[in-house]
């Protein structure tokens, strides 16, 4: 059996998921693009000590900050954890809130990985600005996706298009994209207002626990032009200690950033799977049991 648990920020899916783990005998895998980080703990929300403890956990907490995961690596990690979890008789819960990570790999994706080689030299010596105006005018749909700092993954949408000579957004929207798994996927029913008063008290939270101390330390390690640190609730306390927001300005734009993503995630979740909506964690069981 695979489950996913997908759903906006602060829907209370790791809580969930661990709830349901042993009721399944399931092992719990990370569908979060920056849970996956070491370091990044308090602003990614990442599942208490206790949780981990107790049920197997997998994908989390084991790629660099200064390291790029890709959408593509992730693909190969999830499907790879998934078919070993399953040959131990176990079912599987993936939880998270990335859905275009959660969709690429439990779906037919295929990435483009192998290119032929291009001349970059010209490329490489443009600034990040210069070189995400050329990724928006090639592929403006990816361009919305990668921050103009992520330099790496930009150079490689550029490689892709000039090897192949089509961008790779063309390239994945011709994919079929169907299922290549049984799985099912589940979503809760919250109300937006609550969801954003969550959203709101989590920072808050956050901000108590030592988000800010964390920030500084991974600033003072690590390039802010990192990929692990474009996450929310990171790039804005990196604005702060660079003198151009104050703590409480930063503070409202992580709150702010945050409930725009969720609705984002929301967006997306309802175009982009078959989704079925429980309203408490009791309403999920009696589901999955009834089949």
């Amino acid at each position: 059996m695979i489950i996913v648990i997908v759903g906006p920020t602060c829907s209370a899916k790791s809580e969930t998921a661990y709830k349901l783990a042993p009721l399944i005998n399931a092992e719990i895998v990370n569908g979060d693009a920056f849970q996956c980080y070491k370091e990044l703990d308090i602003g990614v929300a990442k599942p208490p000590k206790e949780y981990l403890e107790k049920i197997p956990h997998h994908l989390y907490s084991f790629v660099s900050p200064n390291e790029e995961y890709s959408i593509a690596t992730y693909q190969k990690n999830l499907r790879s954890t998934i078919d070993e979890i399953l040959s131990r008789n176990k079912s599987v819960i993936i939880v998270g809130g990335s859905g275009l990570y959660i969709r690429s790999a439990l779906y037919d994706y295929s990435f483009n990985e192998e290119s032929s080689k291009v001349d970059m030299s010209k490329y490489e010596k443009m600034s990040n600005e210069e070189l995400h105006k050329v990724l928006e005018s090639i592929d403006s749909e990816d361009a919305k996706k990668i921050h103009p700092n992520n330099r790496k993954r930009v150079l490689r949408s550029i490689e892709i298009y000039l090897s192949s000579g089509e961008n790779k957004s063309s390239i994945i929207s011709k994919q079929e994209h169907k299922p290549i798994y049984d799985v099912r996927f589940f979503t809760r029913d919250i109300a937006r207002e609550v969801l954003n008063e969550r959203i709101n008290a989590r920072v808050d939270k956050m901000m108590k626990d030592g988000l800010f101390d964390e920030v500084k330390k991974l600033y003072n390690k690590y390039p802010k032009s990192s990929q692990a640190l474009q996450a929310i609730g990171y790039k804005e306390l990196i604005e702060v200690i660079d003198g151009d927001l104050s703590l409480d300005e930063g503070i409202e734009l992580i709150k702010k950033n945050t409930r725009n993503y969720a609705k984002r995630q929301m967006t997306f979740i309802r175009h982009q799977f078959d989704v079925t909506f429980y309203k408490d964690d009791n309403s999920l069981m009696e589901i999955i049991k009834n089949g």
